[in-house]
């Protein structure tokens, strides 16, 4: 079957319907990684996203499940240059055809993944539709109620969307017992604490400063996790007050960027992201540069960190921008990339260790 890529700006690509059928509206983005995109589909910051692979071949190994870094599909579609039909591997479950169907996400291969990636490079990030219910792309573009809704999608109440609505506890038994907000969290974090022997629980986005005072925590963990971190103001209130409770605190990727809103930084939306398994970060304390894994459209400005209480502890090697910032009036310590996931190198889990060592009243 036929399927669409109709963009914001009127370019249109023709290729081949796998997965769901129908049509969805996304902002469409890419990530450059030549594996992992079962973590990445599961990845709860793609909401509102539709994903370009750059790699040519996709779903050659299968899914597995236990690769999922949440429990569904969260990107709002997929878009390869090829899918692969018969995967084969061990751990393999069903082909990622297979997978976006039980799902109901739509996906489109066959086309110049190439040449749009270029496009979005250009041009920036921009909105558009995976469709299969058109017989040709000018049909498509004759469809004003279509080309409207494209136009005007906006990505909103993501991080409600995604957190969970309860808290749920692991490793009751552990040492040091830290909260994980829920912002979109990926699986691994909560692997990567309970391997260092934390209790975790995993809270809702809006956990106030009194449930954490009843559950008696030892940290707090702010997770990576979708949309504009500066149209959260409620959840930038509520970590403002979460850090002046003077336990250490970790932030990843969206944490992050929150922490830096809520001590009165700045951020921005990017031309077309980081999204990727081969981002190179500088580590100022350690003067060394690491490969690191990355999924965000949005950064601190650098400039805007008051350096009276923060400073900038990393930054990205290709572009400049704000990968880590450093706090002096809190404990506590933000990266913007991925230590906990693991589609490459593993070097970064580091700041796990880190973590964990102030939790024993030791400094990062």
């Amino acid at each position: 079957m036929k399927a669409f890529l109709i963009l914001a700006n009127g370019m249109t690509f023709e290729g081949e319907s796998f997965g769901a059928t129908g049509t969805t509206v996304g902002e469409v983005v890419f990530n450059t990684g030549m594996v992992g995109y079962e973590e990445t589909l599961t990845d709860p910051s793609y909401y509102g996203q539709i994903i370009t692979q750059t790699y040519p071949l996709v779903g050659n190994y299968g899914v597995n499940g236990e690769d999922a870094e949440s429990a569904r599909i969260w990107a709002f579609g997929y878009i390869v240059r090829e899918v692969c039909d018969y995967p084969s591997n061990f751990r393999c479950k069903i082909s990622l055809d297979e997978f976006l169907k039980q799902q109901n996400i739509i996906g489109i291969s066959g086309l110049d993944t190439r040449r749009l990636t270029k496009i979005i490079r250009e041009s920036g990030v921009m909105n558009g539709a995976i469709t299969t219910a058109y017989a040709t792309a000018k049909d498509a573009l004759a469809d004003a109620a279509l080309m409207q809704k494209i136009k005007a999608y906006v990505v909103t109440d993501a991080v409600k969307t995604v957190t969970t609505d309860k808290i749920e506890t692991f490793n009751d038994g552990g040492e040091y017992h830290v909260a994980l907000f829920d912002l979109g969290y990926k699986k691994n974090i909560l692997r990567n604490l309970i391997k260092r022997g934390c209790k975790v629980s995993v809270v809702p986005a809006m956990t106030s400063v009194d449930e954490l005072k009843s559950m008696k925590i030892d940290g707090i963990m702010l997770s990576n996790g979708p949309g504009d971190p500066a149209e959260d103001a409620a959840l930038i209130a509520n970590i403002r007050e979460v850090s002046e409770m003077g336990l250490p605190v970790f932030g990843i990727c969206l944490g992050h960027q929150i922490m830096a809103l809520a001590t009165g930084a700045k951020t921005c939306k990017l031309k077309y992201g980081h999204r990727g398994v081969n981002q190179p970060v500088t580590d100022f304390a350690q003067n060394r540069t690491y490969i690191t894994i990355q999924n965000h459209g949005y950064a601190v400005i650098g400039d805007t960190v008051d350096t009276n209480i923060a400073e900038v502890s990393h930054t990205n090697a290709n572009d400049g921008t704000v990968e880590g910032v450093r706090y002096k009036n809190i404990d506590c310590f933000t990266v913007q990339f991925h230590p906990e996931a693991c589609g490459g190198p593993r070097d970064t889990e580091y700041l796990f260790d880190n973590f964990v060592a102030m939790l024993k009243g030791g400094k990062q």
